[in-house]
């Protein structure tokens, strides 16, 4: 098992979208690399916290590499755009890779650099060490499966 921390704007989308893929465990949202310790959804979202909303994914690497995991990720945000996703504004909106093994470095600046060549776009996904992490509320987890009609952001169909 191995994982990735994945910020794409929305976390209740982006955590439907990764749990429907084939070889991921485990998913949990959350608030990653912010300056505060275990801050609540209101603080992230008024007081400009520094954290991003993020997808905590736990993944088997025999079913699913990180290169594939980062590539099915890219391709369903807006990689270029800069805090903001859909109708999400804000710095904790914004697009980011966090990893815990400097392994996972190398592949997440490798798929970057294949989407900068493709587009010819400036990607403004960070990639950055994971500095920390905090499990958001219980009602955030799973939201859309237990909200069906809740929104999202994601044009993707699940």
């Amino acid at each position: 098992m191995k994982t990735i921390y994945l910020a794409g704007g929305c976390f209740w989308g982006m955590q439907k979208f990764l749990d429907s893929a084939d070889g991921v465990l485990h998913t949990e949202v959350g608030y990653a690399n912010g300056m505060y310790d275990n801050p609540t959804y209101e603080q992230v979202k008024y007081e400009h916290t520094g954290h991003a909303e993020t997808v905590k994914v736990v993944y088997d690497e025999s079913k699913l590499t990180l290169t594939a995991l980062l590539r099915r990720f890219l391709r369903i945000i807006d990689p270029f755009s800069v805090n903001k996703q859909g109708e999400d504004e804000g710095e904790q909106y914004r697009t980011g890779i966090y990893f815990e093994s400097e392994n996972d470095l190398a592949i997440a600046l490798e798929e970057i650099a294949l989407l900068e060549r493709e587009t010819g776009g400036k990607c403004a996904v960070e990639v950055l060490p994971l500095d920390n992490f905090w499990p958001a509320e219980e009602y955030h987890q799973k939201y859309l499966e237990k909200n069906p009609s809740g929104y999202c952001h994601i044009s993707v169909k699940f």
